[in-house]
């Protein structure tokens, strides 16, 4: 019946067919390494547990019976089967498939190497990434769409739990014709009569732009915004105002030449922590457990 305790053992089984195999209940214990009344007493635990009688006595060794060649036969299909099925687990390895959802700044900027490395170790994973603004990401997460979400700035939604990332700061730039280049800073007044080039209010970038600025945003001259960093870099190369955007996004920009960073006024520092978001849950899969933590070494040391 259907919750009925299983009284059968595949111990049992693996006794019983050595019985049948050897003979005699001493054999079968020197071949299964244990004691002869240990095999005497899961024989007759078998039979008693289900009134039956497998075996014949024939001289000093047991002869399977009608009933015991009948069992014979599916216990040992039943003990190969639960063989195979110990091999399978043993030799089950993680895919490394991963459904991850990220801020747009992540995305597009961090991953790449983290993947580089990610994949190394799994060449054959199926990595999905949705690409989005932080509520985005968390909603992907709710929804159980996404497994792990990384995200730009803190959130006060409930049902996720944040694990603090890496560290970010956000820059002020500009082109290397701009008459702040040569200067390299920004004063308060600068703040005010430059036109900005900014993300759009969603982002986590923005938010934390509005945070900072509060003060000054009644009068600040936001002149355009972009959903994605792209536009707003070739925006400001061809001197339509200033932006502002992470570090991770402008350092190959500045490196090369391409943008000039301005230095903020102190009080008016843009700094953040990027966090993973996950499902509030005790566990999760082992390649999400292992996927934060190569995200937590530096991608080079990630690939190594």
């Amino acid at each position: 019946m259907a919750g009925e305790a299983l009284r059968l053992t595949l111990r049992q089984l693996e006794i019983f067919l050595a019985v049948a195999q050897q003979g005699t209940t001493s054999e079968a214990g020197n071949a299964l390494a244990m004691s002869q009344s240990a095999v005497s007493a899961s024989l007759k635990s078998l039979q008693e547990n289900h009134s039956t009688v497998l075996f014949d006595r024939v001289g000093n060794r047991l002869a399977l019976n009608h009933a015991g060649r009948k069992f014979e036969i599916r216990a040992r299909q039943l003990l190969d089967e639960a063989r195979k099925l110990e091999s399978e687990l043993k030799s089950a390895s993680p895919s490394g498939d991963l459904k991850i959802s990220a801020s747009f700044t992540i995305a597009n900027h961090l991953m790449v190497d983290y993947l580089t490395a990610w994949l190394g170790r799994y060449p054959f994973a199926r990595v999905d990434i949705s690409p989005g603004n932080t509520p985005d990401v968390v909603e992907r997460v709710l929804k159980r769409e996404s497994e792990l979400g990384l995200i730009e700035n803190e959130t006060a939604a409930s049902g996720v739990e944040l694990i603090p990332w890496v560290e970010d700061e956000l820059f002020a730039f500009c082109a290397p014709s701009h008459p702040l280049a040569a200067k390299g800073r920004l004063t308060e007044a600068d703040v005010l009569r430059e036109d900005w080039i900014l993300r759009e209010p969603e982002s986590g970038a923005r938010s934390l732009f509005d945070q900072v600025f509060t003060a000054h945003l009644p009068r600040l001259r936001v002149r355009l915004e972009f959903r994605h960093n792209e536009p707003i870099l070739r925006a400001v190369e061809q001197e339509l105002g200033i932006g502002c955007l992470s570090e991770k996004v402008l350092a190959p920009h500045l490196d090369q030449g391409g943008l000039v960073a301005l230095s903020l006024p102190k009080k008016l520092r843009l700094k953040r922590r990027f966090y993973f978001c996950l499902r509030q849950q005790r566990t999760h899969r082992p390649e999400v457990e292992a996927f934060l933590s190569l995200c937590r070494s530096s991608p080079q040391r990630a690939s190594a």
